[in-house]
């Protein structure tokens, strides 16, 4: 196995030796936080060893297999359809500015050339190449935006402390060895934040993992500040389903737009920093061969718009079939939204919640004085707007030089609409004095 000594004794790291007494990011990590709220649209990517089972990420935990039986896979996967530039031209055709991809997942399989581990996709199969590394300079090159999902446990080492996840996978040792798992995972932090260029953000996972434990130390402020080290303008984000800790730089909610916790995962109240929202094409985060009911374009869009509106991002997961392809229903779905983009993209990229908070008609979008009006289910054709004494200069149906008739009352305005909207998102464009 191969092994640098050194740098394992140099990232034998405590809570407290790169710990600061207040976290103040970095000039370059406040701009890296506004472009990521100009991004508006990111593509996931859970991508692993589960492909070739085709029932999802969590099989390993789900069905009790042995770690030492489910490092088997690792000899059959060889994904001879995998081509990054396939992969980023679909997602940059899609409007997506960014991709976040699992360089290693809960089951513990490296996706990229690891020194700290043979457990990984150079060393253990017969594919042989570096997936992180092609991704990374397929997106570098083609000016796409690199994000990396890093999950916090493990039910493939033996070093990793169990939680309450992976307990049947036949590991010897329940306690595990947190000094030594904690060095592994600092030593492979460093090896992405050294080795493939400018990484946007490194999306944790896992935490949860020990939430019957809460006295568990996972001595996330000197991971934190090792990350800041290497690359002060790499945004941390934590799916803890928590509210944000000290030291990160966008906040996560899972499978709900901010403020709603219809899946049981995003009860957090909503802090100040960059908001991000996942949520998956079909049922599935991982490849699952039976999963072919994927939600509807129009769907997906009004996800995106609904998330814009409250002033978050939309990652948009897609499962890779195990021979390296992206399937069919995703590429078919990231085209649909791609040409929604082109089309209407100006309201979405680069805008802020509008002053007119999300209602169950639809939100508002805003850059400087124009005000999108993005109506996604009414049934009526007049609306009215509270502006809090703004003044509306003009209305026009956007992406036309149809006027929208308006009448101008105290604190709002009514749009009167001539028409019953029926379209995935009628927006009506204002220009507010």
């Amino acid at each position: 196995m191969k092994r640098f000594f050194l740098l394992s004794a140099l990232l034998c790291l405590t809570g407290r030796v790169f710990a600061q007494p207040q976290y103040v990011p970095a000039e370059e990590n406040l701009q890296a936080r506004e472009a990521f709220r100009d991004a508006k649209f990111g593509i996931f990517i859970h991508w692993g060893l589960y492909a070739l089972l085709g029932t999802g990420e969590w099989t390993m935990t789900n069905r009790n297999i042995d770690y030492r039986e489910y490092a088997k896979l690792a000899d059959a996967f060889y994904p001879h359809r995998f081509d990054a530039a396939e992969w980023v031209e679909a997602i940059k055709g899609a409007g997506a500015r960014y991709v976040c991809f699992t360089s290693r997942h809960h089951e513990g399989f490296s996706m990229f050339n690891s020194e700290w581990t043979d457990y990984n996709i150079v060393d253990a199969t017969p594919f042989g190449r570096d997936v992180v590394g092609e991704l990374a300079a397929e997106c570098h090159r083609q000016q796409i935006g690199l994000h990396l999902y890093y999950s916090h446990i493990d039910w493939y080492r033996e070093d990793c402390p169990r939680g309450r996840t992976g307990l049947g996978t036949g590991r010897p040792n329940p306690a595990g060895d947190w000094p030594s798992y904690y060095r592994f995972m600092n030593n492979q932090l460093t090896e992405l934040l050294t080795r493939y260029g400018k990484i946007g953000a490194i999306w944790f996972d896992g935490i949860w993992d020990q939430d019957q434990n809460p006295g568990f130390d996972w001595q996330l402020p000197g991971q934190y500040a090792l990350i800041h080290k290497l690359q002060p303008g790499c945004l941390i984000g934590n799916n803890h389903h928590l509210h944000p800790f000290a030291g990160e730089d966008i906040q996560i909610f899972e499978r709900d737009l901010p403020g709603e916790n219809t899946a049981g995962l995003s009860g957090q109240t909503i802090g100040q920093l960059p908001l991000e929202t996942c949520q998956t094409m079909n049922g599935m985060w991982g490849y699952k061969i039976t999963d072919l009911d994927y939600k509807p374009a129009p769907t997906l869009i009004r996800y995106l718009v609904r998330a814009a509106g409250r002033n978050a991002n939309l990652l948009l997961n897609i499962g890779p079939q195990p021979d390296g392809r992206l399937p069919e229903g995703a590429l078919e779905l990231l085209r649909e939204m791609g040409q929604w983009l082109a089309r209407y993209g100006e309201t979405i990229y680069g805008t802020r919640g509008g002053i007119v908070p999300p209602r169950d008609w639809g939100v508002t979008t805003q850059k400087g004085d124009t005000l999108y009006v993005h109506i996604l289910d009414l049934q009526d054709d007049c609306l009215y707007l509270p502006l809090g004494g703004k003044r509306v200069k003009s209305a026009r149906k956007f992406g036309t030089a149809t006027p929208v008739s308006f009448r101008q009352e105290k604190e709002g305005v009514l749009l009167r609409l001539g028409e019953v909207p029926d379209d995935t998102d009628y927006i009506v464009e204002l220009t507010l004095n």
